[in-house]
C-alpha cells in the first residue's frame, strides 16, 4: 500500500471526524439566544468538549488503548460515539444536557485525535514531520468547517449543523477501517504496560518536547474559541463576551483554516531543517502574534482577515512538530500512549485558557485580551531551545 494513498484517506477521515470538534461553538450564537446562556455557561459549551478530551484521553493512556487496540478500529468507534453525542443535541432542552452532551463528545474524540496519529506515525519514518503536518492540517480545516458553514448563512438552524458535522463524522470513522491500513514503522498491538505512561514524563527529551507542546497548546485552543468574538467586537459588532456574529465566524473560518497552510507547510520544512527548530519558530511568531492582536482591533475587515491569516498559520504550525517529536523519542511499542498523554497533557491546559479569556474581556475588553495567552508560547519556546541545545536543530530516532 502506498503510504501518500494511506496519509490522504487517513487526513479526509479526520478532517470529517474533527468537525464534531468545534460543531457547537460555531453555532454559540443560536445556541446562547435559544437557551439564555451566560458568558460562563457558553464558554463551557466548548470547555466540556476539552474536559471529555482530557478524561477519554487519561483512560486511554492508562490502559494504553491505543497501542493494545486497533487504532483504526479505536478511531472508528470515536467517530461514532462523538456522532450519536452530538446528534442528541437536537433533543436538548436544557444547557445542562447541552453540556453533557458536549462532554461526552470530547471523550470520544480522545478515540480519534491521538490514534489517527499513531496510524500517520506508522507509514513514515523519516518523513514523519511531514505526514504529521499533513494529518493536522485536515484536522484544523475539519476544526474550521462548522465556523465556515456559520459564516455562510445565519439562517442555517444550529440543529441542522450539529446533523451536518455528525454525519461527516460517521463517513471518516467508515474511511478509516475500510480504505487505511496500519503502517510498518509502529506496533499495531503492544501489551499492556502499567509503566508505560509514567515513562513519558522522565525521559528528559520527551519532557522538553512536551513542555514545547503545553506552551502550544495554553494558546491554540483559547484563540480558535475566541477568535470569532474578538472580531466581532472588533467590527463593533456585540460586546463583552457576546457570542460571535457571521462575519466573526468568517474571519474565525480564515484563523482556523489557515492552519492547515501552516501545518503542511511546517512539515515539508522540519524534515529538511529540523522538527524543533520549526516548533521553536512557530512558537515565537505566534507569541508576537498575541502581542499584536490589541494593534489590529478596530482595523478595517481586510486588516484583520490577513493578520487572523497569519496568526492562524504561526498557531498551528508547531502541533505537528512537536507531536513528531514526542513519537520519535518514545517506545515503538507505546507511541501511541504516548502522544495520548501528552494531548491529554495539553487539552487539560486548553481548559485554563479557554475561560481565562472570556474573564479577561469582561474585565478590561477585547482589544488586549490576548495578550493573557503571550506567555503560553513564551514557555513553550524555552522549553524547545533547551532540547535545541541538547540534541541540535533535527530529533534523534530512538535505539528501541
Amino acid at each position: 500500500m502506498s503510504p501518500i494513498k494511506q496519509l490522504f484517506w487517513l487526513s479526509l477521515a479526520m478532517l470529517l471526524g474533527m468537525t464534531l470538534w468545534f460543531s457547537a461553538t460555531a453555532a454559540n450564537g443560536q445556541i446562547a439566544r435559544e437557551f439564555t446562556l451566560t458568558s460562563g455557561q457558553t464558554a463551557w459549551v466548548t470547555m466540556a468538549v476539552q474536559a471529555g478530551f482530557v478524561a477519554g484521553t487519561l483512560v486511554s493512556a492508562i490502559l494504553n488503548l491505543p497501542d493494545l487496540l486497533s487504532a483504526r478500529r479505536l478511531f472508528q468507534v470515536g467517530c461514532l460515539i462523538g456522532a450519536g453525542a452530538n446528534a442528541a443535541l437536537v433533543l436538548s432542552s436544557r444547557a445542562e444536557s447541552i453540556i453533557v452532551l458536549r462532554l461526552v463528545t470530547g471523550a470520544a474524540l480522545a478515540w480519534v485525535y491521538p490514534p489517527g496519529m499513531k496510524v500517520a506515525a506508522g507509514w513514515y519514518e523519516r518523513r514523519r514531520g511531514a505526514a504529521l503536518g499533513m494529518l493536522i492540517g485536515a484536522l484544523t480545516v475539519g476544526s474550521a468547517f462548522p465556523h465556515l458553514l456559520a459564516a455562510w448563512s445565519a439562517a442555517i438552524p444550529w440543529r441542522v449543523l450539529m446533523l451536518i458535522a455528525s454525519s461527516l463524522a460517521v463517513i471518516g470513522g467508515a474511511i478509516v477501517v475500510t480504505l487505511v491500513g496500519d503502517g510498518p514503522y509502529v506496533t499495531s498491538a503492544a501489551r499492556f504496560d502499567p509503566s508505560a505512561a509514567g515513562r513519558i514524563f522522565r525521559d528528559r527529551e520527551t519532557r522538553l518536547a512536551t513542555i514545547g507542546y503545553l506552551g502550544h497548546m495554553w494558546e491554540l485552543y483559547a484563540m480558535w474559541t475566541w477568535i470569532a468574538a474578538f472580531a466581532s467586537a472588533s467590527l463593533g459588532i456585540g460586546v463583552g463576551a457576546a457570542p460571535a456574529s457571521p462575519r466573526g465566524s468568517a474571519v474565525a473560518f480564515a484563523a482556523i483554516a489557515s492552519g492547515a497552510v501552516g501545518s503542511a507547510a511546517a512539515g515539508l520544512f522540519a524534515d529538511q531543517i529540523g522538527k524543533a527548530r520549526v516548533a521553536a519558530w512557530a512558537l515565537v511568531t505566534s507569541a508576537a502574534c498575541c502581542a499584536a492582536a490589541g494593534f489590529v482591533f478596530r482595523a478595517p475587515p481586510l486588516v484583520l482577515f490577513l493578520f487572523a491569516g497569519i496568526w492562524g498559520v504561526a498557531v498551528v504550525a508547531d502541533s505537528a512538530q512537536l507531536s513528531a517529536l514526542v513519537a520519535e523519542y518514545s517506545s515503538r511499542n507505546h507511541v501511541g500512549t504516548a502522544l495520548t498523554i501528552q494531548t491529554c497533557s495539553g487539552f487539560l491546559l486548553t481548559m485554563a485558557s479557554i475561560r481565562l479569556v472570556p474573564v479577561v474581556a469582561g474585565a478590561m475588553g477585547w482589544q488586549w485580551v490576548f495578550l493573557c495567552l503571550a506567555p503560553g508560547p513564551i514557555i513553550g519556546a524555552l522549553g524547545v531551545a533547551k532540547l535545541l541545545r541538547a540534541h541540535g536543530p533535527g530529533s534523534r530516532l530512538p535505539d528501541g
